[in-house]
């Protein structure tokens, strides 16, 4: 049995590389083409710390390559015949999708049809798993009363969105639009061609191995701000809210899926309503956590945050007996230490 993950060397992916390569049932294909840095326009090459992780596992392959470059993805389905396709290659960034909408579409929605060409092709009888993102619902979310407490907001008249919510009509940006894209592509080569193909519309997933930037890995950025002593900015009131999922409980989500016997899922998948963080929390929790305070800088509200998304997480803990173990205190807990015991990675973000 191979498995192939795209956007291997990725927080997510690395992390889904490990856990297969870990059970030592077949190869472990990664591929990536590397270019997260220049994604978030950064000078240090952080990707390459998870490519070089995952050098340890004898059963792991490394493939620098493209998803977009049909011909080389191609020769990777036609050597290896995955039997689980991972696909958590993507461009992750609202602020690069906004700078550059059309190489956001290239990777998000060209790739990932790409993927699912192969897939149908040369692994017709295996099972796909695609990461999407909350951002499919768009401006939507918005549409919910939420009221304003001492330190977070809150909705006022449901646990979280449920996968009912109406992606249509509504602004998404083009990171949004693009992974939309990719999701329907997912759905459609289920119900079309019958490939086993679930769709996890992902919250804030976060980890160890993780080099967050102010775009994206919030939390994850917030720790190694606070590691570097150095002053965090926060667009708006730091009240605004999301739903964290640790990544090892995302993987294990995953792996319920590949096991159950349904041909086609949809889930909105995060840490749900009992698994929240809003910013001022997450300062107060590193505050606990490192025994100091930074300065913090408050800035407007930057163009497409959302105050609050929350997963309601009822159906994918339903129909795969699936729920979060991790919470935010422990999972923090957990990335200061591990930003500890690797202080030369620090100065990469």
């Amino acid at each position: 049995m191979n498995i192939l993950i795209t956007g291997g060397a990725g927080m997510v992916g690395s992390h889904c590389a490990e856990y297969f390569a870990r059970q030592q049932k077949g190869t472990v294909i990664v591929y990536d083409n590397l270019m997260r840095s220049r994604i978030f326009r950064s000078e240090k090459k952080t990707v390459e710390y998870n490519w070089e992780y995952l050098k340890q596992y004898p059963n792991v392959v490394l493939l620098r390559k493209d998803i977009r470059h049909i011909n080389d993805l191609q020769e990777c389905f036609k050597k290896y015949k995955p039997s689980i396709v991972i696909h958590t290659a993507g461009q992750p960034g609202v602020k690069f999708s906004l700078n550059d909408p059309q190489e956001d579409f290239s990777i998000n929605a060209w790739g990932t049809l790409n993927v699912l060409e192969c897939m149908k092709n040369y692994s017709p009888e295996g099972v796909l798993i695609y990461c999407s993102t909350n951002k499919v619902y768009g401006d939507n979310v918005n549409r919910f009363e939420i009221v304003e407490k001492e330190q977070r907001y809150d909705f006022t008249s449901i646990a979280g969105i449920d996968e009912n919510l109406s992606v249509d009509q509504t602004g998404h940006t083009p990171y949004g639009v693009s992974k939309l894209a990719g999701d329907l592509y997912v759905q459609d080569f289920a119900h079309t061609y019958g490939i086993k193909t679930a769709v996890f519309r992902m919250s804030c997933i976060y980890g160890t191995r993780q080099f967050g930037f102010e775009d994206q890995g919030w939390l994850a950025w917030f720790a190694i701000r606070f590691l570097q002593k150095k002053p965090i900015t926060i667009y708006g009131s730091g009240k605004q809210v999301r739903d964290v999922l640790w990544v090892g409980d995302l993987v294990e989500a995953y792996q319920k899926f590949i096991d159950s016997d349904l041909k086609f899922g949809v889930f909105n998948v995060g840490g749900g309503k009992e698994n929240t963080l809003s910013l001022l929390e997450l300062i107060s929790i590193l505050e606990q956590i490192t025994g100091h305070k930074v300065d913090l800088k408050f800035e407007d509200w930057r163009r497409f945050d959302q105050k609050i998304y929350v997963s309601d997480i009822k159906k994918i803990s339903s129909t795969l007996g699936w729920s979060p173990r991790v919470n935010p205190k422990d999972g923090a807990a957990k990335i200061v230490e591990w930003i500890k015991q690797n202080k030369q990675l620090i100065d990469v973000v």
